[in-house]
């Protein structure tokens, strides 16, 4: 729900809460979809949010939980901590244990103790395997609920055991295991319903499969998938003994999440903050990288204070100076943004950094003889001098091509480091351009003091 529709719920929801009309404020909930629930509370305060859920929770517990399971963790924890702890179990029985995982994880440590003793033994065990695995990994978002059986079971009996099984979430394919429980093969649901009912599932399985360790990266997950065309990739451990499977939708919230916090990481934010946040709250976050980003920005007024008395005797100078730092910042941050994004495909990597770093510096070259000689063109016109158009043409063209070089080479570095590519560099990169971009303007300034 997007637009005008959601104002209008938005709009509607407020006014019953403040009315305390809550029979109407369910009428307006009941038949929206539970992801569009979710989207609204989005826009909620924390109180606004409390209230509509216990509504949700008093009239319909399984709507309650289902946007419980589409929100956020941190949000969904938001809320479920204001609520009594069986309360919350009789919430979580009904979601996914995948689902459960991150947001238990977000609850106080005594929370999450109370919780997992309350609820029964079964999902109990299968949330605290969950989170036995690192965050981030296939073994964190996968779900244990799958089909598994033997590859000696004939089709008929197959038929028969997925049918007393009931629905899973990963209804997508049958695996295959041998008697220790190994992965040898898959079949789908399609093959199973043509195939001959005294067949073995050996005989019609496709050997080659397509699997993940637990261990094994969320993006790299979310990666197999999109390229393999998948809607369920299973999970196996070092024995290569299945385990669980991560379903598309999981990839899905995988792929928004991981592009969220790349955003957030190249503007250094914390991938938390909300704008229902309180104003405390949201200093505490950004703070921090405020402080980063002021040493980092610290070099380029010391560069400028070396060239004082360049700018003391050519003024005109100091008029051009934040032109050339913005330019490069605009053309080093395209550069980083391709960079992060073709990093997180697998597209670039220290292998093919070479033709990669070619391309980018010829690119930056190329751009900064574009606009350095229009920039140098519009300087001599405006200031009827040569040599100012010379300077300012010649500082745009360095500063661009050093704006595509470090674009390129800063990510690759934090990649190669074990940093994720987004963290930080725009900072280092805007301290690189601002510094260079002052030295090569005030620089080529000096040189030709004599004649500006």
């Amino acid at each position: 729900m997007q637009g005008p529709a959601q104002r209008i719920v938005l709009s509607s929801a407020r006014k019953f809460i403040n009315m305390g009309a809550l029979s109407r404020l369910w009428n307006l909930f009941k038949k929206l979809h539970s992801a569009d629930i979710a989207s609204i509370l989005n826009h909620l305060t924390n109180r606004e949010r409390l209230i509509i859920f216990n509504v949700l929770y008093e009239q319909d517990r399984e709507k309650a939980a289902e946007v419980v399971s589409e929100l956020e963790p941190e949000d969904a924890a938001q809320i479920l901590k204001e609520i009594p702890i069986k309360q919350i179990t009789e919430i979580f029985h009904l979601i996914a244990s995948d689902d459960i995982a991150p947001i238990l994880q977000q609850l106080p440590e005594e929370m999450q103790s109370a919780v997992l003793d309350e609820m029964e033994e079964k999902p109990s065990e299968e949330v605290k395997e969950l989170l036995h695995y690192e965050e981030e990994t296939a073994g964190r978002i996968m779900s244990t609920n799958f089909y598994a059986l033997n590859q000696e079971t004939n089709v008929s009996d197959a038929i028969t055991a997925m049918q007393l099984e009931g629905d899973v979430e990963s209804a997508f394919y049958l695996y295959v295991v041998d008697d220790e429980g190994h992965l040898v093969g898959v079949v789908s649901l399609r093959q199973l319903l043509f195939a001959r009912p005294n067949t073995k599932l050996k005989e019609i399985m496709n050997r080659e499969v397509i699997s993940v360790r637990t261990d094994t990266d969320q993006e790299f997950v979310a990666r197999a998938v999109a390229d393999y065309n998948l809607v369920a990739i299973p999970v196996v451990d070092e024995a290569n003994k299945l385990v669980g499977v991560v379903t598309v939708d999981d990839v899905i919230d995988v792929i928004d999440k991981e592009a969220t916090e790349d955003i957030y990481k190249m503007v250094s934010l914390d991938s938390s903050d909300r704008v229902q946040d309180s104003p405390f709250s949201s200093i505490k976050k950004r703070l921090p990288f405020l402080l980063i980003s002021l040493a980092t920005a610290s070099l380029a007024p010391l560069v400028v204070n070396f060239f004082k008395g360049t700018i003391q005797q050519a003024v005109t100078l100091a008029v051009m100076m934040p032109l050339v730092a913005a330019l490069g910042g605009v053309a080093g941050n395209q550069t980083i943004a391709i960079m992060v994004r073709e990093i997180a495909i697998g597209q670039a990597d220290w292998l093919s950094a070479h033709k990669i770093l070619l391309k980018e510096m010829l690119v930056g070259l190329g751009n900064g003889l574009v606009i350095g000689s229009l920039l140098g063109a519009a300087t001599f016109l405006l200031f009827n001098n040569p040599y100012l158009g010379l300077i300012m043409g010649l500082a745009i063209i360095i500063n661009l091509f050093v704006a595509a070089l470090l674009g390129t080479l800063i990510p690759l570095t934090l990649k190669l480091l074990r940093l994720d590519p987004a963290l930080g560099s725009v900072n280092f990169l805007t301290m690189c351009t601002d510094s260079v971009g002052m030295l090569s303007l005030l620089g080529l300034g000096t040189i030709f003091l004599k004649h500006i």
